[in-house]
């Protein structure tokens, strides 16, 4: 079942088309990554979505409601938790997520949410006080007081320190796993591939392709590196006849294949057949932050 279905969205400010035919689903319980980089229309998507924003053209289902006429009862089932927001400074952090929570006919219990966050030992701490990872994680609890069933992040970890991003990933991925529909929106392209189920990516207002971070690194035509240290006493030259040439870098080999089936299979069939080993073999196939620079790259760009 489609949590949110978009077809043909279109947005222009001016003689700019910020969002140009834009077509995509999310399924109930899925987290569901739009990429892009700035300029791209994630941000004009999103909120249309949320309602926000209105659109041009083109049809939208979320949640079952239209967001633009859905009114009170679609934002009661949603959560926002926008890339920066504004706080009352004098507020403590109890006297706000329960002041949020009390906007909602359905809620969590704020003190368990503060908890939930990572911001127990802050619940009667002042806005003020509070550091700007401990801001996003206030940000996180504000979007998750009413108990949405469909959420949307932006940019969701700016700020944090790598610990506390991999505290807020853990918590991301158990919303998914309470049936929480979440639309995230991400620089972080490791977040992505950590997180989502399915990625789209975007580039001057178009949605270049849609699918899973695996389909989207299977289907592209970036090669996958084989990396390895020639055994001692033995040269390049040694080596069997692969598909492309190598590089090397003292006794560093790095192969970019095409065939990294067929070259691994030579490599560690010729160390195999003279008695050797191949310190420090890897194959390490395109990372999804290789494919969304291919596809986003501007005419002429190195990528």
């Amino acid at each position: 079942m489609a949590a949110i279905v978009v077809r043909d969205l279109a947005r222009s400010y001016g003689p700019v088309r910020a969002v140009d035919g834009v077509t995509f689903s999310v399924d109930a319980g899925e987290i569901f990554a739009l990429l892009g980089p700035n300029g791209a229309g994630k941000t004009t998507t999103v909120e249309i979505l949320e309602g926000y924003r209105a659109r041009d053209t083109g049809t939208l289902e979320v949640l079952g409601y239209d967001p633009a006429t859905g009114g009170p009862a679609y934002r009661a089932r949603i959560g926002v938790v926008l890339q920066s927001a504004g706080f009352e400074e004098e507020f403590t952090v109890r006297e706000l997520v329960r002041l949020q929570a009390g906007l909602y006919p359905r809620r969590h219990d704020p003190d368990e949410l503060i908890d939930l966050v990572g911001l127990g030992d802050k619940r009667t701490t002042r806005v003020r006080a509070l550091s700007g990872g401990q801001r996003r994680r206030l940000d996180l609890a504000l979007g998750l007081a009413g108990a949405p069933d469909l959420l949307f992040l932006d940019e969701p970890t700016t700020g944090f320190d790598p610990a506390a991003r991999h505290h807020a990933w853990d918590l991301i991925a158990n919303l998914r796993e309470l049936g929480t529909t979440i639309l995230l929106t991400t620089h972080y392209l490791e977040e992505a591939q950590r997180l989502a189920d399915r990625v789209g990516i975007m580039r001057a207002g178009q949605l270049l392709t849609t699918g899973t971070p695996d389909q989207l690194r299977d289907s592209s035509p970036l090669p996958t590196t084989i990396t390895f240290e020639l055994p001692a006493g033995t040269s390049a030259g040694d080596l069997p006849a692969l598909s492309t040439p190598l590089c090397l870098n003292g006794h560093a080999v790095r192969l970019a294949t095409l065939n990294p089936v067929a070259d691994s299979w030579l490599l560690t069939g010729w160390a195999t057949a003279h008695g050797l080993a191949l310190p420090d073999f890897a194959v390490t196939p395109p990372a999804l932050e290789d494919v969304y620079l291919r596809l986003t790259a501007e005419p002429g760009d190195a990528h």
